[in-house]
C-alpha cells in the first residue's frame, strides 16, 4: 500500500529499474563475452559506484563472475583490473535454444545426408537410456495400463517432464507439461513418434497421442485406453409354465 508520500511506489519503481539496467548489463556480456566495470558504466552512462552496485548484486545471485584482464604494458599502481562476463547458467538461460540450434541443424544434417529413416533411428536411440531408466521405475507397478501409466508420471517428472496421470471415461491420459525437445521436435516429428512408442511399451498397450508441445499445444497429451474386459456369458433361465 502507498503511503502519502508515495514511498512504497517509489521502492518498486527502483527495483523495476535496477531490473531493467541489470538485464542490459547481462546483454552486454552476452554480446562482448567480457568487460570491465568501466566499460559497461561508459556503455550504459553509469558512473562507477552506480555499475559497481549493480555487478556486486549480479555477482552475489552468481549472473557474473571476474577474470583478470591481461595487462601486456607496463603494470601500474593498485590492483589489477577485473573483467566480467557471464556465468554459464546465466548465459544459457539469456540465449535458452541455442543448442536447439545446434541440435536441429546437426538433425538437419542426418536427413540430407542418410535419411529419414537416419533421424528416426537416432530418436530412438536417444530415448534408450531414459526408456530403461523408467522401466525399472516402472518394476512394481503392476500390469493395469492405468497404474503403469501413474508411475510413468512419477518417473517422468523425475526426467524433467513435469508429468501427471488421470482417469477418464475412456481410460486415462498421461500429461506432460515440459518438453526439452520442443523446438527441435518441431521441426522433426520423429522425436514426438519415438517418445510416443516408449510410452507405449512401457505401458504394455497401444496409446495416441493426442496433443504436442512442439506443434503449439500446451501439454503433450497421451491417450491410455481402458482396459479390454473379458465378457462373460450370463446365464439365462427360461420360464416354461
Amino acid at each position: 500500500m502507498l503511503n502519502r508520500s508515495g514511498v512504497a511506489g517509489v521502492t518498486l519503481s527502483a527495483v523495476a529499474s535496477d531490473g531493467r539496467t541489470r538485464d542490459r548489463v547481462a546483454q552486454l556480456l552476452l554480446e562482448r563475452g567480457s568487460a570491465t566495470a568501466a566499460e559497461l558504466g561508459g556503455e550504459l552512462g553509469l558512473s562507477p559506484a552506480a555499475i559497481r552496485k549493480h555487478l556486486d548484486a549480479m555477482l552475489a545471485d552468481h549472473v557474473v563472475e571476474t577474470r583478470e584482464v591481461r595487462n601486456t604494458g607496463p603494470r601500474g599502481r593498485g590492483r589489477p583490473a577485473k573483467a566480467f562476463a557471464l556465468t554459464t547458467a546465466a548465459r544459457e538461460n539469456l540465449n535458452p535454444h541455442f543448442y536447439d540450434g545446434i541440435a536441429t541443424a546437426a538433425l538437419r544434417w542426418i536427413e540430407q545426408h542418410h535419411g529419414s529413416e537416419a533421424v528416426t533411428a537416432f530418436a530412438s536411440a536417444q530415448l534408450a537410456a531414459l526408456e530403461e531408466r523408467c522401466r525399472a521405475a516402472l518394476l512394481e507397478a503392476g500390469d493395469d495400463p492405468i497404474a503403469r501409466a501413474e508411475a510413468l508420471a512419477q518417473a517422468l517428472t523425475a526426467e524433467g517432464y513435469a508429468a501427471n496421470a488421470s482417469v477418464i471415461a475412456s481410460g486415462g491420459q498421461l500429461c506432460q507439461h515440459s518438453c526439452p525437445v520442443a523446438h527441435v521436435a518441431a521441426e522433426f516429428p520423429q522425436l514426438c513418434d519415438a517418445e510416443t512408442e516408449v510410452i507405449s511399451r512401457l505401458i504394455g498397450t497401444h496409446v495416441q497421442r493426442l496433443a504436442t508441445i512442439a506443434h503449439g499445444d500446451g501439454v503433450c497429451t497421451t491417450h491410455i485406453p481402458a482396459p479390454a474386459r473379458t465378457a462373460t456369458n450370463a446365464a439365462t433361465t427360461v420360464r416354461t409354465d
